[in-house]
């Protein structure tokens, strides 16, 4: 199908707009902007420069994306937002282009359904597969591994890190990194075992579930030192896809886990 551009739209003649897009009534499309085959504009979106929106995306009115990074160091450099493919982004969602402080790039990533009011600041790694409820806000440099899920309300300090497959509670705090498969909450936010109901709805077996239970109860009830419950698991468990990634996401927090 050829690209519907509503008549009140505003396209700049620099932004690349692939076949079967559809950008409905007073869109304001910037230069450089590129946007892929069959995703949707409904009315009133504004997408700032130097942005790119991946196929079959739909994102719905007075969101605002690729806008200046909220930071007080910015001076106008030429730095980038990319949005992957499958994307839902509902009402006054804003997300940011990079600092110069990182790569130079804001990154969402496939298949992810954000709700209305979130803010997703510069910098930001977001991951696929996710789901962000209404008004979550994320600091610069959030990460956010793939199959998470945010209650509404949640905040994010910059630089902290959400790890695949954990879930976060409504309202929660975050100022230290939720290590993958957990589930965490609270105003700052404490962590509440693993996030049972979500691996199971992904297809976790029984076997792998168990062994993410015994390695909880090494981190974070036998009362020992991290690295020495580090050194237990990795001598004791076996090193399952999902124990490597959990004890690499540890290893690697540099503000510390929650």
């Amino acid at each position: 199908m050829p690209t519907q551009i509503h008549g009140s739209a505003i396209v700049d003649p620099k932004a690349i707009i692939d076949e079967d897009v559809e950008i409905g009534p007073f869109c304001i499309i910037g230069s450089g902007v590129k946007i892929a085959k069959s995703t949707k504009l409904h009315s009133n979106v504004i997408i700032d420069r130097d942005t790119e929106i991946g196929t079959d995306c739909e994102i719905f009115p007075f969101t605002s994306i690729g806008f200046p990074p909220q930071c007080v160091k910015y001076r106008n450099e030429n730095t980038k937002l990319k949005i992957g493919n499958n994307n839902i982004i509902r009402e006054y969602t804003t997300v940011h282009r990079a600092s110069v402080s990182g790569d130079g790039e804001t990154n969402v990533g496939d298949n992810n359904y954000i709700m209305a009011y979130v803010h997703i600041a510069h910098d930001c790694k977001i991951g696929s597969n996710i789901t962000i409820a209404n008004v979550a806000t994320f600091g610069g440099h959030v990460q956010i591994g793939d199959f998470a899920v945010i209650g509404g309300l949640a905040v994010a300090h910059q630089f902290t890190r959400i790890g695949s497959y954990a879930m976060v509670g409504m309202c929660s705090g975050i100022f230290q990194d939720i290590p993958p498969f957990m589930l965490a909450s609270g105003p700052r936010a404490k962590l509440y075992g693993l996030n049972l109901v979500g691996l199971k709805r992904q297809g976790f077996t029984s076997e792998t579930i168990s062994t993410l239970k015994k390695a909880y109860r090494i981190l974070f009830m036998d009362k020992l030192k991290l690295s020495d419950a580090i050194i237990k698991i990795e001598t004791e468990l076996p090193q399952t896809v999902e124990i490597k990634t959990l004890i690499e996401f540890i290893k690697t927090s540099k503000r510390g886990i929650i």
